[in-house]
């Protein structure tokens, strides 16, 4: 027979309409090891047809990736982002929370507002305060709809640059370029 506690939180997570924090379910199911009972269903899940899902600090119920077609009744139209969004992003992702002056900086042109608004219609990236400097920029951050959509449970599973090598997505520029950075940029 099944832990009431576990049975407990279990249900709490599959009424949610909304992915939940540990102290939220606790908020729910009172006294007990939250953490285990999830470790728990996590396990119970594994090669079913949904399982349990940590992406940040919330958990959630998810269809089993190799299933998910099976509901989709209409396709979802996907919209391809220019390559300044897809730059922009990046650079937002690796060194959040970032200003549109350090985008500029790091991709060496100016951006333009739509490529920011995109990027917030999506939902992938959030206003995230105002750095204390003069003139006080707005900065951003990415969102958990973007750790959502890419699969990352934290921005630390964003891929390496050794990553990104393996899977053949560094150009010989980028490659010579990161190259000189590991070597600390000494050209003797």
């Amino acid at each position: 027979m099944t832990d009431p506690f576990v049975r407990a939180v279990e249900a709490v997570l599959f009424a949610s309409e909304t992915p939940l924090t540990v102290p939220m379910i606790a908020a729910y199911v009172g006294e007990g090891d939250v953490r285990a009972a999830l470790a728990t269903i996590e396990a119970d899940h594994v090669g079913r047809g949904f399982g349990l899902v940590r992406r940040g600090e919330h958990w959630h119920f998810e269809t089993a990736p190799d299933l998910a077609h099976f509901l989709r009744r209409d396709r979802d139209e996907s919209r391809r982002l220019s390559r300044a969004a897809i730059e922009t992003l990046a650079i937002i992702a690796y060194h959040e929370p970032a200003t549109r002056a350090d985008i500029e900086s790091i991709r060496g042109v100016q951006i333009s507002k739509g490529t920011i608004d995109v990027l917030l219609a999506a939902g992938w990236i959030r206003p995230a305060g105002r750095r204390e400097v003069p003139g006080r920029p707005l900065t951003y951050a990415t969102t958990q709809a973007f750790l959502d959509h890419f699969g990352l449970a934290s921005r630390r599973d964003l891929p390496g640059i050794d990553d990104l090598r393996a899977a053949g997505l560094l150009d010989p520029i980028d490659d010579a370029f990161a190259s000189v950075l590991e070597s600390g940029g000494d050209s003797d």
